[in-house]
């Protein structure tokens, strides 16, 4: 059963990756937004590149490696379906289904911005981008403690983390109105 582990490494790689394309992607997102409120001609050379960039960003990177990252976790729970009734699992799982929405949700930004019909601010992208972060947090946690309890703290810790994240991006905002150069 060597190739388990060979299989759960190439999973861990394809997790890796789809997290890179999900933190990224909503910076691209920020700086599409902040660009399209620049004159002309800055807002369109910035506007394509970026879109460019998301493209490639989107199609080339996340989406494959979301796929990959699922085909061989479904293959990892095929090879031991034990881990379906353990609790942490479980847990998983549903911060799991939580990825995806984002996913999708990403995706559908992606679309709107594409075709500069996105309403959503540069701040709400921001906001946005820590939503992978969050989900990745729990994973971790649970693949690490293997626990369905001890996840809890995890989450109130989570919590916390979002208070000062919002804290932090309050007084951000509060230094770029002071000082809209930085």
């Amino acid at each position: 059963m060597d190739y388990y582990f060979y299989l759960k490494a190439f999973h861990l790689i394809f997790v890796i990756t789809w997290f890179a394309g999900l933190f990224y992607i909503p910076r691209l997102f920020v700086y599409q937004i902040e660009a399209f409120h620049k004159p002309s001609p800055e807002k369109d050379i910035l506007g394509k590149q970026l879109k460019i960039m998301s493209k490639r960003l989107w199609f080339i990177i996340t989406w494959p490696s979301a796929i990959l990252c699922t085909l061989f976790a479904i293959v990892l729970l095929i090879l031991n379906p034990s881990l379906l009734y353990q609790s942490w699992m479980q847990v998983k799982l549903g911060f799991i289904l939580l990825l995806f929405i984002y996913h999708f949700l990403t995706h559908k930004y992606y679309i709107q911005l594409q075709n500069d019909t996105c309403k959503k601010t540069s701040s709400f992208m921001r906001i946005w981008n820590e939503g992978a972060t969050f989900i990745l947090f729990a994973v971790i946690f649970l693949v690490v403690l293997k626990s369905g309890i001890n996840w809890i703290w995890g989450i109130i810790g989570m919590v916390v983390l979002v208070i000062l994240i919002m804290l932090g991006f309050k007084a951000y905002k509060n230094f770029r109105e002071k000082n809209p150069d930085a």
